[in-house]
């Protein structure tokens, strides 16, 4: 049992278990905006094309 006088002290990369700053955010912000605009594409052209014909 750890004595109740000393405190522990971890950093936060070894509190989480993950490395910081990788810029993972970024990429998903990213790759979510590619993906709606995709997906808008996908769905506005063919109704362009029936309002036309």
């Amino acid at each position: 049992m750890a004595d109740s006088k000393h405190s522990i002290r971890i950093n936060e990369e070894s509190a989480r278990g993950a490395v910081g700053n990788t810029g993972l955010r970024y990429v998903l912000g990213f790759s979510t905006g590619l993906a709606v605009i995709a997906m808008s594409l996908v769905w506005i052209i063919p109704a362009l094309y029936h309002a036309h014909h």
